[in-house]
């Protein structure tokens, strides 16, 4: 404040004249931040009416109570505007803010698609829940398996074309002799090994072999394998077996048939043929996968006597299924995670 108002005489036109320009500058004031500016130069010690009121002490005694009365009266009026106006401009500025940061719980959320369940994934369980359902139980092995396991206790010779590098893929060091299992036949002779008789399991997983990938092979497939060891079990068994598995997976005009086949760890051994009533094109025969009583040297490799205890074992390809059941043509469609592909079969997440 300059000198000139620190002399100012205390007057009501003095008084008046900073009533009006506190009040002005409260009115002006657009936010919070500029009314505390104004409360600083218009209320605050060393503002115009703060000066006046320190001037009290030099007017005469018997003018004090009427000075004071219009100087408590002018700081009054501007403490009232000060405090009405900052009671609107809060108020107007939290009003903002909830405005900002309003949500409409009432308008639909913008959901993000995460993904579908993959036909290959939901078949396998549908699967599995088939064999369940016999009351045979599930079992699952390494991916990485020991040579032995995976050929030569399925009765594979050591000059078999399976066990050679052009199909097989056999891991550095080639003499620790671990290769990617080929099928999910090792989880067999592990069940058997691992779990009393008798024996009823699926063996579900995938498996890997040098193959092309084309339209109707891939390097890495689902495969699911089953094996029963008991007293007493037949070719019979094994054809009821499967064709109650085909009637549920293709509907109830589908059926089995056999052709001789040779395997190493079954014998005698057949290919599996599925008449599928409802194949595009016409009702026909398929290939669907490979069967046979369990041969007597696997049965011994893991010390089962094959004179008290016979068996069967099958396996068939995952994707091969859902080739047959859904009129897929090119298996690449599987494995390149294209979800497109899964909402074709009503598998969204």
């Amino acid at each position: 404040m300059s000198d000139a108002a620190e002399n100012t005489e205390i007057t009501p036109e003095a008084v008046n004249a900073a009533v009006d320009a506190a009040l002005a500058a409260i009115d002006a004031s657009a936010d919070t931040a500029a009314l505390k500016a104004a409360r600083s130069a218009h209320a605050a010690e060393g503002s115009p009416l703060a000066k006046l009121n320190a001037r009290l002490r030099e007017v005469p005694n018997d003018k004090k109570a009427e000075f004071g009365k219009l100087v408590g009266q002018a700081r009054g009026r501007v403490n009232q505007a000060l405090a009405a106006r900052e009671e609107e401009l809060v108020a107007a500025e939290t009003a903002a803010k909830l405005e900002a940061e309003r949500l409409d719980i009432t308008a639909l959320p913008a959901r993000a698609r995460v993904g579908a369940r993959h036909p290959i994934s939901l078949l396998q369980e549908q699967i599995a829940d088939i064999f369940v359902g016999m009351g045979w139980e599930i079992a699952e092995g390494p991916e990485l398996e020991h040579e032995w396991f995976n050929f030569d206790a399925l009765n594979f010779d050591v000059d078999h074309p399976a066990r050679q590098m052009q199909d097989t893929f056999f891991v550095d060091p080639v003499d620790r002799h671990l290769v990617m299992r080929t099928h999910t036949s090792p989880v067999q002779v592990r069940s058997m090994l691992e779990r009393d008789l008798p024996l009823y399991v699926l063996c579900p997983g995938r498996v890997y072999r040098t193959d092309e990938y084309d339209a109707t092979h891939l390097p890495v497939f689902t495969q699911f394998e089953g094996i029963v060891v008991d007293k007493g079990i037949t070719m019979a068994h094994l054809r009821g077996t499967l064709d109650h598995a085909a009637k549920v997976l293709f509907g109830p005009e589908a059926r089995t048939r056999f052709r001789a086949n040779f395997f190493p760890f079954t014998e005698p051994s057949a290919e599996l043929d599925l008449w599928h009533p409802t194949f595009k094109g016409g009702a026909r025969w398929i290939e669907w996968g490979g069967c046979g009583m369990i041969n007597p040297n696997v049965l011994r490799a893991a010390g089962i006597d094959p004179e008290e205890y016979s068996g069967f074992a099958f396996g068939m390809g995952v994707e091969r299924t859902l080739m047959f059941r859904s009129d897929v043509q090119d298996m690449r469609d599987m494995a390149e995670g294209d979800v497109r592909f899964s909402e074709q079969f009503g598998m969204v997440v």
